[in-house]
């Protein structure tokens, strides 16, 4: 009889073995392509990490250029020292600058940011437009460099994603290795932006790719350590807030509070991203009445920033003394709140007019002051079960800021890593955590995905929602003289009732015509102009545009589980 154990591990031997084999022949075939793959992606981090550290000095000189100030880190506070004609004109001159740029270099005259990566992502093969994105970038430099209140991690993701796009038309990158390569650039910025590699390669997979494939892991770490190192090599090993108030809580018993902390922040970032999309349909609206030129809006926009800025300098620029002071607990209860609704009504007029520039640096000021002012209240009606109110400050920056972004385990990371704070980690989930599942709720997921949302892209409801615009009829329609073709006169006769389809009708517009018609098919048409007859050009079977709809479904299902 033969020996259990020995036959058990004669199985074990061979399984072994052939596992050995495998990676052999993994390693031989696929290995080296790889190992170039992961070259690729560390000269991606470099070029995107460089990218972003000229651009953060290029605030920095532009600010020290037009406020005069030694010390950019705390321009609000030189800015108060200034006459009030300065701080009014500055704005207005580099808005004017900026609608000149986008007036000249886009065709709608909007910057390009986080938006349009991820619409780059979803629906262009990793690719984004060039030309705008250089503009947007220089654009977005003048903006926060003359006193325009929003973040620079937009254009520079944009530009980092401007680098991925040019590599990949060297190399005639598919559309896999083209996201791959976009989330490498993506992660790297945001690393060199903040001193924060884990937080930038999390950025990269949970709001660019939207997924954590095992495959991208890898190369998109590379680059997010490369943007840090290029960070570092400048400014040193240092966290973006040096801060000294304990974070810890004093007693478990305050986490009820952190719960109710995180509704609130949820609702203010709700009111944040709704005032931005207010003010952009206002300002079309009046731009529209008035005729106003698009190369003036921005100035427009300056103007009442800087009208602002006179009373209020805490907007100007990036805001990141005011978050510190915040998260210090410097200020009284009734400065944090009307600081915060100042700064959402600067960040909206910002954005309203189309100026340049980014929603997280913001949404970190405006969950920092939310998250005082409701510490100040919280510490005060119980006090004897109550820590510091700057932990609440702590955990308001992440809930505010992850309900914009829609991104709670990157945003968490990097409120642990710009602070260096890893005891408030507590506090800060449960905050995190109950904003996002709010706010997600009321908004399209996040600021970006409500952005498309918008211009008619429904990436949020995920790739069975916008797959179908990534097909046109002409790609799937049967041509006349192929196999199985259609009957050119019953072509005809649809065509006579109005059952078309043009040839750059999207599967998404014409999937529901072909659920109406009991043919199984509509014709393709092609009309070179509005007084030219229809031309017939093929039918589009709904057979064949379910047939595709299914192979990209499961093209994406393949790569988010490779």
């Amino acid at each position: 009889m033969a020996d259990p154990s020995r036959s058990w591990l004669s199985r074990q031997f061979r399984h072994a073995v052939s596992a050995a084999g495998d990676g052999w022949r993994v390693l031989r075939h696929r290995g080296p392509g790889q190992i170039r793959f992961w070259f690729i992606a560390l000269a991606i981090g470099i070029a995107a990490g460089f990218a972003a550290l000229f651009f953060r000095k290029g605030i920095d000189a532009l600010q020290t250029a037009l406020y005069g100030t030694d010390d950019v880190h705390r321009l609000h506070s030189f800015a108060e020292s200034l006459p009030w004609y300065w701080i009014l004109t500055i704005p207005i001159l580099g808005g004017l600058a900026v609608g000149l740029i986008l007036h000249r270099f886009t065709p709608d005259g909007r910057v390009r940011a986080v938006a349009d990566v991820i619409e780059g992502a979803a629906l262009r093969d990793g690719r984004v437009e060039r030309r705008a994105g250089v503009a947007s970038m220089f654009a977005s430099l003048i903006t926060l460099g003359s006193g325009g209140s929003s973040g620079r991690e937009g254009p520079v993701v944009h530009m980092a994603g401007v680098i991925s796009t040019l590599v990949c038309r060297q190399i005639k990158a598919d559309g896999l290795t083209g996201r791959d390569l976009l989330g490498c650039a993506v992660a790297a910025a945001v690393s060199a932006s903040f001193n924060a590699p884990i937080a930038g390669a999390l950025f990269a997979l949970e709001v660019v790719l939207r997924h954590f494939a095992v495959h991208a892991f890898a190369p998109i770490v590379i680059a997010s350590v490369a943007g840090t190192v290029i960070n570092r090599l400048e400014f040193g090993d240092v966290t973006e807030f040096t801060l000294t108030t304990p974070g810890a809580l004093e007693f478990y018993v305050e986490l009820p509070a952190f719960l109710v902390l995180g509704l609130v922040c949820g609702v203010i970032a709700v009111i944040m991203m709704r005032s931005i999309f207010w003010a952009e349909d206002m300002a079309d609206r009046l731009q529209k009445r008035s005729g106003l030129p698009r190369w003036l809006r921005p100035a427009v926009s300056g103007a009442l920033l800087g009208a602002i800025a006179i009373w209020f300098p805490h907007i100007i620029g990036v805001g990141y003394e005011t978050t510190y002071n915040a998260l210090s607990g410097d200020y009284l209860l009734n400065e944090a709140i009307v600081f915060a609704v100042i700064k959402t009504a600067a960040v909206a007029l910002t954005f309203g007019g189309r100026m340049g520039g980014g929603v997280f640096s913001p949404s970190l000021m405006l969950g920092a002051l939310s998250g005082l002012a409701f510490g100040l209240i919280a510490t005060s009606l119980l006090p004897d079960v109550s820590g510091n109110p700057t932990l609440y400050a702590y955990a308001g920056m992440g809930a505010v800021a992850a309900a914009v972004l829609g991104a709670p385990i990157s945003t968490t990371m990097i409120v642990f890593e710009l602070t260096g704070d890893w005891q408030i980690g507590i506090a800060v989930m449960v905050s995190v955590s109950i904003s996002t599942a709010l706010a997600s709720r009321m908004v399209e997921r996040s600021f970006f995905l409500t952005q498309l949302e918008r211009q008619g892209l429904h990436l949020a409801a995920g790739p069975q929602a916008y797959l179908p615009a990534t097909f046109q009829a002409r790609s799937v329609m049967r041509a006349p003289d192929a196999p199985n073709a259609a009957s050119p006169a019953r072509c005809r006769e649809m065509i006579e009732d109005g059952l078309y389809v043009a040839s750059n009708t999207t599967l998404e517009a014409a999937l529901p015509l072909l659920d109406r018609v009991a043919d199984g098919f509509v014709p393709v048409v092609q009309q070179d102009d509005d007084d030219a007859p229809r031309r017939l050009v093929g039918a589009l079977f709904h057979i064949d545009a379910l047939k595709a709809y299914n192979r990209a479904l499961a093209a994406i299902a393949a790569e988010e589980h490779s």
